[in-house]
C-alpha cells in the first residue's frame, strides 16, 4: 500500500502552510487526515506493508503522525516532482523488495466512509489485478455535477470482481465547467476520479516505461548506487493521470458509491462535518472557541486559546491559524490560491 504524503495544500491557507500543510492537519477530525488514512488501513494490510512517499521536510511529521510506520517504508522527496515520479519511485521499491507485490496507491488527504466498505473495494480491485494485469482505478458514482473533480467516462463491462463491475475507460475528462458536468450526470456512465489506483508492480512499471521512459531510465540510476537526490530532481514532473493513464490502453475503473471527498478547500467542510445549533460548521483546537449570533452557514477553523466572534454574517469562511487570518465567501474559497500566489512575492514569511 502506498500513501502519497507530499502535498502542499495551498487551498488550506492560513492553517495548512509549508511546514504543516493539509495532511498533518485535523481537517474532517481529531487526527491529522493522514493518520486517519493510516488507520483506514487496519486490517487491511499490515504496517510493514505500507509505504509513505512524503517530501524529505516532512519526514519527521510523518514520523510524528505515524510512529507504527517502519522507519525503511518512509520515502522522502528531496523536491517535489508532481505524482509521476512519486507512483513510479513507490512502485520501483515495492517491485525491488517483491517483484510479484500487488499494490495499491491513495493520497493521504481524503475523506472516505465507511471504512467496510472502501476496503472492500481495494480487495475486488486487487483480485482484478491479479486476475488481469491492468491498471485499475476507482470512481465515484457522482451524485451531483461538481466541477472540482476530474471524470471518468467509462466503456465495456468486463464482469464483476466481489459483486463490483468492472468497467473499461474510455476516456480521462479534467475538471468540467457546470454545464457540461450536467451532461454527464444526464448521459450517465461518468464518474468521479478519486485517485486512487490499484495495480501489479510489473503492470504500471510497464505502463511506466511505455509512456515515460525518462522516469524508468532515471530510478535505474539508483540501482547503479546513485542517491535519491541526484536522481529525483531530474525525473519528468507530471501527473500520474495524463503521463500513464489517459495514455494506456488497460485501464479499468471500478464504480463505488460510498461517502467520498476530496476535502479540496474550506467549502467542503460541510460535506464531512454535522452543523453545530447555530448551522455552522466548526473545526476547533482544544481551547478555541466559536461564539456565532445571528450567523449561519459559516466555516470556522481556530486553532490555540482564542475566540472567533460572529455577528449577523451568513456563508462565510473565517480561519485563525498562527499569525495569519482568513475571511471570504464560502463560494470564493477555491480563490485562497490566489492569496498563496500574491504571499510568494509580497509575504514568503507567512507561507
Amino acid at each position: 500500500m502506498v500513501i502519497m504524503a507530499g502535498g502542499s495544500g495551498t487551498r488550506f491557507w492560513p492553517a495548512s502552510r509549508n511546514a504543516r500543510p493539509k495532511q498533518f492537519l485535523p481537517i474532517s477530525g481529531r487526527q491529522s487526515m493522514l493518520a486517519e488514512t493510516f488507520a483506514r488501513l487496519e486490517g487491511l494490510v499490515p504496517a510493514e506493508r505500507v509505504l509513505v512517499v512524503t517530501a524529505a521536510h516532512q519526514a519527521q511529521q510523518v514520523r510524528e503522525c505515524l510512529p507504527q510506520l517502519p522507519a525503511e517504508n518512509l520515502l522522502a522527496e528531496p523536491m517535489a516532482r508532481n505524482t509521476a515520479p512519486c507512483v513510479a519511485w513507490a512502485a520501483h521499491e515495492i517491485a525491488r523488495r517483491n517483484p510479484d507485490a500487488l499494490q495499491a496507491v491513495l493520497p493521504a488527504d481524503h475523506v472516505i466512509e465507511p471504512v467496510e466498505a472502501f476496503q472492500r473495494t481495494i480487495l475486488a480491485a486487487a483480485k482484478a489485478a491479479k486476475e488481469v494485469d491492468a491498471l485499475y482505478t476507482l470512481g465515484v458514482e457522482p451524485t451531483f455535477p461538481a466541477t472540482g473533480y476530474g471524470y471518468i467516462e467509462a466503456g465495456d463491462a468486463f464482469g464483476q470482481m466481489d459483486g463490483i463491475d468492472v468497467l473499461g475507460v474510455k476516456r480521462f475528462v479534467e475538471k468540467p465547467k457546470l454545464e457540461r458536468a450536467q451532461e454527464f450526470l444526464q448521459q450517465g456512465g461518468f464518474y468521479w476520479n478519486a485517485g486512487i489506483f490499484v495495480w501489479s508492480s510489473k503492470a504500471i512499471l510497464a505502463a511506466i516505461e511505455t509512456h515515460v521512459p525518462a522516469l524508468i531510465q532515471g530510478l535505474a540510476r539508483l540501482d547503479a548506487g546513485e542517491a535519491i537526490e541526484s536522481v529525483y530532481p531530474e525525473l519528468p514532473s507530471e501527473p500520474i493521470d495524463t503521463a500513464v493513464l489517459e495514455k494506456a490502453g488497460n485501464v479499468r475503473v471500478l464504480p463505488v458509491s460510498y461517502s467520498w471527498n476530496d476535502v479540496g478547500s474550506w467549502a467542503a467542510l460541510p460535506d464531512v462535518h454535522a452543523a453545530d445549533s447555530d448551522e455552522n460548521y466548526r473545526v476547533l483546537s482544544e481551547g478555541a472557541k466559536l461564539i456565532a449570533h445571528d450567523s449561519k452557514g459559516c466555516v470556522a477553523y481556530a486553532e490555540g486559546e482564542r475566540v472567533l466572534a460572529l455577528i449577523g454574517v451568513e456563508n462565510l469562511v473565517v480561519v485563525q491559524a498562527g499569525n495569519a487570518t482568513l475571511v471570504c465567501p464560502r463560494e470564493r474559497a477555491q480563490d485562497v490560491k490566489l492569496i498563496v500566489e500574491r504571499l510568494k512575492k509580497d509575504g514568503p514569511e507567512f507561507l
